[in-house]
């Protein structure tokens, strides 16, 4: 039982360091102007919650705050930390997924 647990705890170690290896993309995606497949680039958003958050800046106008984006539906604190230093509010998009693998994205 021991060494199922000790097993276990190293898969864990594992996953969660080469999960930060492997999710590779720089740069930073502004969430005023980008279009659904650019959102859908940031760590946990898919194409509806991508449409989401376009469709809450369409109705709010443009975000003020990264932190406005938990009022979107689909969005709240533990993903918006995955995601805070990927995003920006001015500027144009200049994030760039190189070695992002689609279920990365989502």
């Amino acid at each position: 039982m021991k060494r199922l647990a000790v097993l276990f705890v190293g898969v864990i170690l594992v996953v969660f360091t080469l999960g930060g290896i492997a999710y590779g993309g720089s740069g930073q995606v502004n969430i005023n102007t980008a279009m659904v497949e650019e959102l859908q680039l940031l760590p946990g958003i898919g194409e509806a919650i991508a449409q989401n958050i376009i469709d809450y800046r369409t109705a709010n106008g443009p975000f003020t705050s990264v932190d406005d984006l938990v009022k979107v539906k689909g969005i709240g604190e533990a993903k918006l930390k995955n995601m805070r230093d990927l995003i920006k509010l001015d500027g144009s998009s200049d994030f760039d997924p190189t070695g992002i693998s689609p279920k990365q994205t989502k």
